[in-house]
């Protein structure tokens, strides 16, 4: 390569640097840092706050809590790239709150979600049922546009379940799902090596067909789940196995179905919801608040990565679907969410 090539590799290479060096400071200085610094600087002291919806008394209060999104635990983390919905801890304690709070009369939960996972939703029933047989506050819910699947199961329990007309409910039943992508692979000559300790340390894996077998084995399982679920049901909304299985076959139904098969009380929204238990509960005059959290310096941090790197929104999708099949659990989950 002769010295003139020499020169104009390393001249290219000068411009290339300088262009990063340019565009970086631009994105950087059009941040607007003193706003994020206040935003930092007003979320570092507390993570947990209550909003006031409706002015009352302080000593008799209803708090309204909410699941939106997929019921999930995510260990309560976000990714460089990630961005935070349903927060399965905070909601945790939020309930712990409400629980050791004795301002707190009664609870209005939101749900909007078409369910998610098993232990998660076995989760939030359990703390559920441990407060009211503890502490006697009674949770009417609400359900939004959906609450579907593990979004039914944590409503179950509730004193009153409120559903519009347009609400999704039902989809009782559990589910479990992997990709079979074995066909696809060997139609272009790739082959899969597998080296395991026992005959079923593969089961569900995606380079390969299921057997009878194990098919059943899984089958099995599920069927425990959904004998959980269908038990669940017949606690909450007093009503026998018989009349819970008639609907529990995965089915979705709107607000009107649902409180036709008794798996809802009345149609309504929030604001019915909260004076419903207000009226029942002689707390008329009480004060109505939410809680919120402060998002975390990761959250707000990967927002700002993304803005600034460009992440795109297909790339995050593909991101999800190889995430979400990794590992195939059970799931109380309506859909492909």
């Amino acid at each position: 390569m002769n010295t003139k090539r020499w020169l104009a590799i390393v001249g290219a290479s000068i411009l290339l640097a300088i262009s990063l060096v340019v565009n970086t400071a631009s994105s950087i200085f059009s941040t607007n840092w003193s706003t994020l610094m206040e935003e930092v600087t007003s979320t570092a002291n507390t993570e947990f706050f209550e909003t006031v919806l409706e002015p009352g008394s302080i000593d008799e209060r209803v708090a309204i809590l909410t699941v939106d999104g997929t019921i999930q635990d995510t260990g309560g983390t976000t990714s460089l790239f990630g961005t935070e919905g349903y927060n399965h801890q905070f909601f945790l304690e939020q309930l712990d709150q409400v629980r050791y709070d004795d301002s707190v009369k009664a609870v209005v939960l939101q749900v909007n979600s078409p369910g998610g996972g098993v232990v998660e939703s076995a989760q939030i029933y359990k703390e559920i049922r441990e407060i009211q047989e503890e502490t006697g506050k009674p949770f009417y819910v609400s359900m939004g546009s959906m609450a579907a699947s593990g979004g039914y199961y944590i409503s179950a329990p509730a004193e009153k379940i409120f559903v519009n007309k347009e609400t999704m409910t039902g989809s009782i039943g559990v589910i479990m799902q992997s990709i079979n992508y074995g066909g696809l692979a060997e139609k272009y000559g790739v082959e899969f090596v597998t080296i395991k300790s026992g005959p079923y340390k593969d089961i569900m894996s995606p380079t390969r067909d299921m057997t009878e077998e194990e098919r059943n084995m899984l089958q099995e399982m599920l069927n425990d789940s959904y004998e959980d679920f269908v038990d669940i049901i017949e606690q909450g909304r007093n009503m026998t196995e018989a009349e819970v299985k008639k609907v529990a076959d995965g089915r979705i139904l709107n607000g009107r179905q649902a409180v036709e098969a008794g798996l809802a009380d009345e149609l309504g929204f929030l604001e019915d919801a909260v004076a419903a238990v207000q009226a029942d509960y002689d707390l008329e005059g009480a004060e109505v608040f939410e809680y919120g959290y402060s998002p975390s310096f990761s959250s707000l941090f990967a927002m700002k990565a993304q803005s600034f790197l460009g992440v795109d929104i297909e790339s995050k999708l593909i991101a999800k679907l190889i995430a979400d099949n990794s590992a195939p659990k059970m799931m109380y989950l309506y859909g492909n969410e």
